[in-house]
């Protein structure tokens, strides 16, 4: 039987047997609204707790909009304009795009008018976030926990600050949206490893779903509070990136109503856990490279049985990448248990320590096997990871190795389906 998986931009379509009983979860697909655009203007018009945006903005105010990166599928196409026009009486020039890349490397030209349109490029300054620009930072406050946050000038800067998202959960700050725009979105290296860091990934509360009680996005939202954001521009997303619904106003109420619907939706029980979990990193642009396909990796995690298999089917075309510290913490960890002593030692810290921890918890649960056209097989064991060349092939082998009676399951849309055990 023939199954479709989100891979890329095209997809992949995989022949299993057809006598193989498979348990499917995938989000409830909702229809994208009628008028997506006309739904966000309506938002902005009517938000939560406040005056409508316009209304907020005088046309002397320096106003900062803060979107997502490339490594979301956030609809910037239509949020950005929409905002735009509300603010039809600020002068271009007084409005400035922030592109919340936290650790991630800056955009090109290119995929920033891929993502806003060339007309927000033509008109508008950018600023991208380079957490390791200490110059460009500024010191806001500490949290509870004691973390110094910094955060981009240049934002701190505005008499309006706005942040845009989208919300769908996240495998250990329990939605994305919210305070996360401004960090990591916009925040100094040092802040964000001090918020990812091995006590808090650890955390049982540090995971899918959960807000209250997560270390990291209490931090997150406080560390956003600090900032004041004047208004919370959210949507949610089908697996066609179509919007769903759109929460706007009040930071902490919008994306409260709006984890609310996703988890509704995006929350998928079962009832026991699998030999064998195929799934995904739910597509472009969220598959780009290995490092954001961890997410697909800890969402196949949340159903697998211990000693069990995970395959994840990853575009991986930004490799695993090349930028950044992930895939140098893994070529040189010696062995899984190693990769973890090390970061969870005293003092330790590391850009992108974050993600090779959680993948080391997955791999210290289960092989995890990797299907991808941009990676070779080296690449991939060079990783802590398993190669497989052919889904078909790796699974005839597991079945032969599970035996008879093997439990499978399949997450078509990868995160964009968070499975858990009731």
């Amino acid at each position: 039987m023939q199954y479709h998986l989100a891979y890329g931009k095209t997809g992949l379509t995989i022949d299993l047997p057809d006598h193989l009983p498979i348990t499917v979860v995938q989000p409830r697909h909702l229809p994208g609204l009628t008028d997506q655009a006309g739904a966000v203007r309506e938002a902005l018009d009517r938000p939560l707790s406040m005056p409508p945006l316009r209304e907020l903005v005088k046309a002397t105010d320096r106003v900062g909009i803060v979107f997502s990166d490339i490594t979301r599928p956030t609809p910037n196409h239509l949020l950005l304009p929409a905002l735009r026009e509300a603010l039809g009486h600020v002068p271009d020039d007084q409005i400035i795009l922030f592109n919340a890349t936290g650790t991630h490397r800056a955009n090109t030209e290119d995929e920033l008018r891929e993502m806003l349109g060339n007309a927000l490029v033509d008109r508008h300054l950018i600023v991208q976030n380079d957490a390791e620009d200490a110059d460009a930072h500024q010191v806001v406050g500490a949290t509870a926990s004691g973390n110094e946050v910094v955060i981009l000038r240049d934002y701190l800067e505005c008499d309006v600050r706005i942040l845009t998202g989208f919300i769908e959960p996240h495998f250990f700050a329990g939605f994305s949206g919210g305070g996360k725009a401004v960090m990591p979105g916009l925040a100094g290296l040092d802040t964000i490893m001090r918020n990812h860091n091995a006590r808090h990934i650890d955390h049982p509360q540090a995971r899918w779903g959960v807000t209250r009680g997560n270390p990291i996005w209490e931090e997150a939202y406080e560390a956003a509070a600090m900032t004041s954001p004047t208004f919370l521009l959210n949507v949610t997303l089908n697996r066609d990136k179509e919007i769903t619904g759109v929460f706007a106003g009040d930071l902490l109420e919008a994306h409260a109503q709006g984890c609310a619907f996703v988890r509704e939706q995006a929350m998928a029980p079962v009832d026991a856990p699998f030999d064998i979990v195929i799934g995904t990193n739910s597509g472009y642009p969220l598959d780009l490279n290995l490092y954001q396909s961890v997410k697909g990796m800890s969402a196949a995690a949340q159903v697998v049985k211990p000693g069990g298999s995970i395959i994840i089917a990853a575009e991986c075309w930004d490799g695993i990448p090349d930028h950044g510290e992930y895939g140098r913490l893994l070529r040189e960890a010696e062995s899984l248990e190693s990769l973890l002593a090390a970061i969870r030692s005293p003092g330790y810290a590391n850009r992108d320590m974050w993600q090779a921890h959680v993948q080391a918890l997955i791999c210290g649960q289960a092989d995890v096997y990797v299907h991808t056209r941009h990676l070779t097989p080296e690449q991939i064991t060079r990783a802590l990871l398993k190669p497989c060349i052919s889904i078909e092939d790796t699974m005839l082998r597991l079945l032969a190795q599970y035996g008879e009676g093997a439990t499978v399951c399949l997450l078509p849309e990868g995160p964009q389906t968070v499975p858990y055990i009731v």
